[in-house]
C-alpha cells in the first residue's frame, strides 16, 4: 500500500512539473512537393550521388538524382554541405509499450499465459511516449515494436516514429511471430516448454486444415479462434517466425524444430550465432543480433566477442541485422551500436546497411522503407555525415514525408539547464 501512495506521489509530481517541458507535436502530412537540394544522397542501392536532389510527393519519393525537374509550387531546401540516408530501422523494439520501469501501468509488454499468437502489439502502442521522439533525433525513424514474455509472445509490428495515433502510425502489422525459445539449462523445463510449443503450432496447423475445409464447403462450420486463426499466415509463408534464442544449443534446436514445422526462421539474440555460421548460412537463416554493447557473459571469452560478432557473421556470409537492446528509452543508442561493429572489424558501410537496408529485407519491410529509391516512403535523415559516426548530428528527419519535430525531451533539457549555466554566469 505504502508503495502505491508513493507511485501515485511521484506520478503527480510528474503531472504537476510536466508543462516545464513541452510534448512534441506529430508533423501534419506532407501537403506539396518537397526537394531537398545540393546533398550528399546516400541511396545504399549504388554510387553516391554529390550535389543531388530528391524530390518526395505524398509521403513518396517520386525523382532522385542531379538534374531533377521540379514541378510546380515545390518547396525547396537547400540542403548543401549535408548528407542525405535512409531513416534507420530498430528491428527489436519495447517503443510505445515501454514508459517508465518503476510504474507497471505504463509498461504493457508481456500478457497473461504462455501462448499469445493473436497479440497484435500496435494495438497496444502509445503515440504520446517521451521515447518516439528522442529515437527520432537519433535517426531512428521505424521501430520494429515487440511483445515480450511466455513461450509464444504475439507479433510483432513496424511503426512510424511520427503521428497522431497507432492506426496511423503503423507500417506494417504482423511483421513476425515471437517465440521465445526455452532456457535449456533446466533440461525437465526445456522438454516440457518444447513438447508445449509443438503442440501449439500442431493445434494451430489442425485448425487452418479445418477451416479451410469449412470455406471450402467440404466440412461442417468450425468455431473461430483468434489464437489458431492468428497463425495462419505463418504457415502459409506469409509471416517468419522470430525466435529469441542465444546459445547454440538453442540456435541449433529452433533451426531443427523450424524445419520440422516447414515455417520462415529469424534468429533473434543470436550471441553464439558465430559458432554455427555455416548452419545458418547453408540454410538461409538470418540473425538480428541484439546488444553488440554488451560484455560477454563467460569467463574464457575476450572483451571484445559481442562487439566483432557482426564481423564474423558478415564475413561467414550469413545475412545480419544490429537492433541493439529493445529498451525504448535507449532507441537513441542504436546508430552506436552498430558504430561499435565498425570498430570491431565490420566494414562501415555494412554497418550502415545493417540498421537500414538489412533489417528491412530480413523482415519484409524493403518494399517501403531501407533505402532511397523511387516509390519508397520518403522516411529519412538529414545529417552532417554518417549517422552511426558518434560525432554526426541529425540536423532533420522526414517520416513519410513529414517533417517531424526535433525537439524532444533531451534536447528540452539540454536547453534549460543550458540556460542555468548562463544565466549563473552572467549573475557573477
Amino acid at each position: 500500500m505504502k508503495n502505491s501512495v508513493l507511485i501515485m506521489s511521484l506520478l503527480m509530481v510528474c503531472m504537476l512539473t510536466a508543462p516545464e517541458l513541452n510534448a512534441q507535436t506529430p508533423a501534419a502530412k506532407q501537403s506539396e512537393p518537397i526537394a531537398l537540394v545540393g546533398g550528399t544522397i546516400h541511396t545504399l542501392t549504388g554510387d553516391v550521388i554529390e550535389n543531388g536532389t530528391i524530390l518526395f510527393e505524398d509521403g513518396v519519393i517520386t525523382a532522385i538524382g542531379t538534374g531533377v525537374t521540379l514541378p510546380e509550387g515545390t518547396l525547396q531546401e537547400d540542403v548543401s554541405g549535408k548528407h542525405i540516408y535512409p531513416g534507420l530501422i530498430d528491428s527489436w523494439s519495447q517503443m510505445g509499450i515501454y514508459e517508465i520501469g518503476a510504474v507497471d501501468m505504463s509498461t504493457d509488454i508481456n500478457e497473461q499465459g504462455l501462448v499469445n499468437p493473436n497479440v497484435m502489439v500496435e494495438r497496444a502502442f502509445n503515440p504520446e511516449s517521451r521515447w518516439i521522439g528522442v529515437g527520432r533525433s537519433a535517426g531512428v525513424l521505424t521501430s520494429v515494436t515487440t511483445p515480450g514474455g511466455g513461450l509464444v509472445a504475439g507479433q510483432s509490428a513496424a511503426m512510424k516514429m511520427d503521428g497522431w495515433a497507432w492506426d496511423e502510425m503503423t507500417l506494417k502489422s504482423g511483421v513476425g511471430l515471437i517465440v521465445n525459445w526455452p532456457n535449456p539449462n533446466n533440461q525437465n523445463n526445456y522438454t516440457r516448454q518444447l513438447t508445449e510449443l509443438r503442440s501449439v503450432f500442431a493445434d494451430a496447423r489442425a485448425y487452418r486444415t479445418a477451416r479451410n475445409a469449412m470455406e471450402a464447403g467440404s466440412a461442417s462450420h468450425h468455431d473461430f479462434d483468434s489464437r489458431w486463426h492468428a497463425m495462419i499466415p505463418v504457415f502459409d509463408g506469409d509471416r517468419p517466425v522470430v525466435v529469441s534464442a542465444n546459445e547454440v544449443r538453442q540456435i541449433q534446436d529452433a533451426i531443427t524444430w523450424a524445419e520440422e514445422e516447414d515455417v520462415r526462421l529469424i534468429i533473434l539474440g543470436g550471441r553464439d550465432a558465430h559458432m554455427v555460421a555455416d548452419h545458418l548460412r547453408n540454410k538461409s537463416i538470418p540473425v538480428i543480433i541484439t546488444a553488440i554493447l554488451n560484455s560477454p557473459n563467460r569467463d574464457w571469452q575476450g572483451y571484445d566477442s559481442i562487439y566483432a560478432l557482426p564481423s564474423m557473421l558478415f564475413n561467414a556470409g550469413v545475412q545480419f541485422a544490429i537492433a541493439g537492446t529493445s529498451s525504448a528509452p535507449y532507441a537513441n543508442r542504436l546508430p552506436y551500436e552498430a558504430g561499435a561493429a565498425a570498430a570491431y572489424g565490420l566494414p562501415e558501410d555494412e554497418a550502415l546497411k545493417a540498421v537500414t537496408s538489412y533489417p528491412a529485407a530480413i523482415l519484409g519491410l524493403d518494399d517501403r522503407i531501407g533505402t532511397l529509391e523511387t516509390g519508397k516512403d520518403a522516411t529519412l535523415l538529414i545529417t552532417t555525415g554518417n549517422p552511426i559516426e558518434y560525432s554526426t548530428q541529425v540536423e532533420q528527419v522526414y517520416v513519410q514525408g513529414r517533417k517531424s519535430d526535433m525537439m524532444d525531451i533531451h534536447r528540452q533539457l539540454y536547453q534549460k539547464y543550458h540556460e542555468k549555466v548562463e544565466q549563473s554566469r552572467s549573475e557573477r
